[in-house]
């Protein structure tokens, strides 16, 4: 099959009857020199979840995330988009020169003109409204991200992807960037792809795993991946049996196949 874009999703998927579909891909592969980076890879994103990409270092998150967004072409395998999906893309690292002025406003509206009212909210939903006129290199990481945060939300999102969100953060406000996270999923209803190796926490912060090792290892709701022999057999079975996985509480819930079922749905 060519490297493109579908017009419509495929049919003939175990996650047919899932939500709105935002974003998939199908059999995608992707080789550098001799190596496979993706080797026929599925998954897709659905409206209100959250997806989170783990592995370990160098086996493709960040790739196929490229290739989702369409900053890479895969040299096969599809990619559907929704039609005039709106993506908002935080990478997973952003160079800061000090010798460039550049206010926290002025990275904001790079690109684009947005009023600097729009700005102050963009920043207060995300809980950095204080830093707008602050020199880009002198906020801190933590700050810095959240900022990130906020440029990605200016485009008014239905799909947010979020390279490793929490680098370079300290450990006791990791958490509080995944809820806040979560909070935006919950309050805009978008759907968003995180990308991260921080098992713990991501754990806690997702409805589904995508575990990638250049393939799909295994894939599911976190309780069900962590007892998956291969993420067991990637990671090593003391941490797969020390993550203690959280069940979040939302306005939703999941059937068997992993579908998200609203409360209305739900049988009394």
């Amino acid at each position: 099959m060519a490297s493109g874009q579908h017009t419509a999703p495929p049919k003939s998927d175990e996650r047919s009857d899932a939500g709105e579909r935002l974003i998939e891909a199908r059999d995608l592969c992707l080789r550098y020199a001799a190596r496979h980076v993706l080797d026929h890879v599925d998954m897709d994103v659905t409206r209100g979840e959250i997806v989170t990409l783990v592995g370990l270092n160098g086996c493709g998150k960040s790739t196929l995330a490229r290739v989702l967004l369409g900053l890479v072409a895969p040299d096969s395998g599809t990619v559907w988009r929704a039609p005039d999906l709106r993506v908002g893309y935080t990478p997973q690292d952003l160079a800061i020169d000090r010798t460039l002025p550049l206010t926290v406003a002025r990275f904001l509206t790079l690109g684009r003109s947005v009023p600097r009212d729009r700005l102050i909210e963009a920043l207060g939903e995300v809980g950095a409204e204080g830093v707008i006129d602050n020199q880009l290199w002198e906020i801190s990481g933590g700050e810095l991200h959240r900022v990130a945060l906020a440029r990605a939300l200016l485009r008014e999102p239905d799909l947010l992807v979020l390279d490793e969100p929490v680098a370079g953060v300290d450990v006791s406000r990791q958490a509080d960037l995944y809820d806040l996270i979560a909070r935006i999923r919950d309050r805009r209803g978008c759907g968003v792809l995180l990308i991260s190796h921080d098992l713990n926490l991501v754990m806690a912060a997702t409805d589904r795993v995508v575990c990638l090792n250049h393939h799909v290892c295994c894939t599911g709701r976190p309780m069900e991946v962590v007892r998956d022999p291969q993420f067991q057999a990637l990671f090593g079975a003391s941490i797969a049996q020390s993550l203690a996985v959280y069940r979040h509480d939302h306005d939703h819930d999941h059937d068997d196949s992993g579908r998200v079922v609203s409360a209305e749905e739900e049988t009394p």
